[in-house]
């Protein structure tokens, strides 16, 4: 019979282990010494232990399953529980029994975890379809189209809740998508209507300015073209293509008449640029009669400058206040000479003159002769209240002198 510390082999060969429970059989052994026997079953434990160290590793570092771990763990068991293999089997139940435990709290924490990240993916989802029902309201319809697109992306690379939660979320999800690209779609279907109205507008609009490109009523049609593009822009833009189009067209057809029309503007230009010229130099001949010296002559040489000007023919605008003006300031004096003249020729002006000079004279020297009297009786208050009054009718006196003058002293 052999044996050592784990294990014996009988007489007969059978193998035996030693365990907390006492001997338990091994195998029988009849084709060697009992130390091969030993050897063998020991080699069969060195490999069950290679195996649980293997198991142990992987739980420790590898994301192995918690039922796949527990299924190598139960395959281990089994073998070391039909005590096919001698050493220390009481060992590797303990070593079996903490790994069971690692992978239990390896399962809970899985679980806390897993139970964490639902919760995190729920509220991520949630706050995207807060987010998208949002969107669904907005009218920024590239920015909002974009950023939907961007959380579908998104909601993909979250982990799925509960089949109920993650539907009902995913409904109100769609939901707001399907809402905004249906007031998008709204949206735009108006839009290419408001274009398709546009584009009809702006046709009769360049239809008009093209039949007026022609005119040459310049005045009217450049009015009316101010009018055209009042209404141009009123009528908002048609389609791209269709708007570039037709505003070329618009624009082309207003081109063509301002080009004519600033052809004959510039001939006028240079016409009224001489006719200029001639009523300036009118204008100084006629400067030369001023001051008037010889009524008479003057109004004669004033009527044949005057007949000059009028066959002249206009000037340009800007020019035309300070040309004129000249010639009327000249008009005004020769209208001021008649006056002054009839004035001094009218013998019922001069008599009245005459008179109210008189009067103002005597009451002159009455109040002269007032204020001596008050100064010799030493009345001085008296003198100077009548001083004041004479002050007031001397300076009448020396104007109505004055205007006596103008009729000839």
């Amino acid at each position: 019979m052999s044996s050592d510390p784990w294990g014996r082999v009988d007489e007969t060969g059978t193998v035996y282990v030693r365990t907390a429970d006492g001997e338990q059989v091994v195998g029988s052994w009849q084709a060697g010494s009992p130390e091969e026997a030993l050897a063998y079953f020991e080699r069969k434990y060195d490999g069950i232990v290679v195996e649980i160290g293997l198991l142990e590793r992987r739980v420790k570092t590898t994301d192995l399953s918690a039922k796949d771990a527990t299924t190598a763990i139960d395959h281990l068991r089994q073998q070391v529980d039909e005590h096919h293999a001698v050493g220390d089997l009481d060992a590797l139940r303990k070593r079996l029994d903490a790994l069971v435990a690692t992978v239990d709290a390896r399962r809970e924490e899985r679980k806390v975890l897993k139970a964490k990240q639902t919760d995190e993916a729920k509220q991520a989802k949630e706050a995207l379809v807060a987010e998208a029902e949002e969107l669904a309201k907005s009218e920024q319809w590239r920015a909002a189209g974009e950023r939907l697109r961007a959380l579908v992306d998104t909601w993909k690379g979250l982990p799925r809740l509960d089949r109920k939660s993650d539907d009902e979320l995913w409904h109100r999800f769609s939901h707001a998508r399907s809402a905004f690209s249906k007031r998008r779609k709204a949206h735009f279907a108006a839009l290419d209507a408001q274009r398709e109205e546009a584009r009809k507008a702006k046709e009769k609009l360049v239809t008009e300015a093209e039949s007026l490109s022609g005119s040459t009523d310049w005045v009217g049609t450049a009015a009316r073209y101010r009018d055209l593009m009042t209404e141009w822009k009123a009528a908002g833009r048609a389609q791209r293509e269709a708007e570039d189009d037709l505003w070329n067209r618009f624009r082309g057809a207003q081109d063509v008449f301002f080009a004519a029309r600033g052809e004959v503007f510039a001939e006028r230009d240079a016409e009224q640029g001489e006719n200029l010229k001639l009523k300036d130099e009118l204008a100084t001949e006629a400067e030369k009669l001023v001051p008037v010296k010889d009524l008479k002559a003057a109004r004669a040489a004033f009527r044949g400058i005057n007949e000059r000007w009028e066959a002249i023919g206009h000037v340009p605008r800007d020019a035309r206040p300070k040309v004129e003006g000249r010639m009327q300031a000249v008009e005004r004096a020769l209208q001021e000479a008649e006056e002054s003249e009839w004035r001094r020729t009218n013998p019922e002006a001069r008599a009245r003159a005459e008179g109210l000079t008189g009067q103002l004279q005597a009451a002159v020297d009455k109040l002269r002769g007032q204020i001596d009297t008050a100064r010799a009786q030493g009345n001085n208050a008296r003198a100077d209240k009548l001083a004041r009054e004479l002050e007031g009718r001397q300076a009448l006196l020396d104007q109505a002198l004055k205007g006596l003058e103008e009729f000839g002293g």
